[in-house]
């Protein structure tokens, strides 16, 4: 990087550390160089001088200043995305406009690159710049196997308020899953806080008394094959890490081929082993005024299963409409 850039923290990167943060965006920085860029105040979070284990929130804005790599070790130049990965990607676009894009991201495509992940969307968006002077910037993040809606700022000035809605809780999501069992109730709310922990490689999401974060979820059933499964519908007050696969494991009802948390239990004889876990509805403030309201379509694994079930695949009524419209009015 040969000129100072700033970067937007999205959602999925809110409670890093500073200094984790660049590890994962920038590998080839070495820690000893970033201390020397923070002494000096060439990094900057939202303007004013930090340390490196500051916690990052979703929607502050990081100055990243020309890292002066040695040149063995300056970050190449992105690869070129070839024409059938531009049109794969490009044919993700569900909805498009001068300030905002929005994808059905595919399950099994990564949205970040890390370790061992060789193909990203991250790397992909050179594809999606259209009529745009600049690259697209993400501003939240999805699973790898989790599919659906992810929303992408065209402009600087669009990620910062895009990220802003997301940190501030004015965006509405609404996910679908398949389920093994059945819930009790059959609609409420989890509000268990979690945690990280577990082996380095084997981390999950857990209750812990002493590090955990608040994590809410309201969740409805929305048609049941009793006893062996549910829809459910789930809407996330909180943006935690893995946070509806943890809590659906803790509601009794582990989401179809969610085996790490759900182990054994998350298979259903018969049902794709693939996750069953969808981003099918967001809403939220457009930049440029107004509101922005999003579905995206099953993927293939998810429309079969919901065929199996007898499920109707169309969205129907919002089963959390009264919940926010209460909200609202408190």
């Amino acid at each position: 990087m040969s000129a100072v850039e700033t970067v937007i923290v999205a959602e999925g990167e809110a409670g890093q550390r500073l200094d984790r943060w660049f590890k994962r965006r920038f590998p080839e920085l070495t820690h000893g160089r970033l201390e020397k860029l923070l002494r000096t105040g060439q990094i900057r979070v939202e303007g004013g001088r930090v340390k490196a284990d500051r916690r990052l929130e979703a929607g502050e804005s990081v100055r990243v200043p020309p890292l002066g790599l040695p040149a063995d070790m300056a970050p190449k130049e992105r690869p070129s995305v070839d024409a059938a990965t531009t049109r794969m990607v490009q044919s993700l676009v569900i909805h498009r406009d001068k300030s905002v894009l929005v994808l059905n991201k595919p399950p099994g495509l990564a949205v970040q690159g890390g370790s061992g992940v060789g193909r990203h969307l991250d790397g992909m968006l050179d594809a999606l710049t259209f009529d745009a002077a600049e690259r697209p910037r993400l501003v939240h993040r999805l699973d790898r196997d989790t599919s659906g809606v992810i929303v992408l700022g065209r402009t600087l000035k669009a990620t910062a308020a895009l990220a802003e809605a997301f940190k501030g809780r004015e965006a509405r999501k609404i996910y679908w899953a398949l389920v093994a069992g059945v819930p009790r109730p059959l609609q409420g709310t989890i509000n268990l806080a979690l945690a990280k922990g577990g082996p380095v490689g084997r981390e999950k999401m857990r209750p812990d008394a002493d590090e955990a974060r608040d994590a809410v979820t309201d969740y409805a059933a929305m048609e049941l094959a009793a006893p062996r499964a549910s829809w459910l519908a789930l809407s996330p007050r909180t943006g935690r890490t893995h946070q509806i696969r943890a809590h659906a494991v803790v509601l009794g009802t582990p989401i179809v081929g969610d085996v790490k948390y759900g182990r054994a239990r998350a298979i259903l004889p018969g049902v794709s082993e693939q996750l069953h876990l969808h981003a099918r509805w967001l809403s939220l403030p457009h930049p440029d005024g107004g509101t922005l309201t999003v579905k995206a379509p099953l993927p293939p694994h998810m429309l079969e299963s919901w065929r199996l079930f007898g499920f109707d695949p169309e969205w129907k009524e919002n089963p959390f409409t009264e919940l926010w419209a209460s909200e609202r009015a408190g």
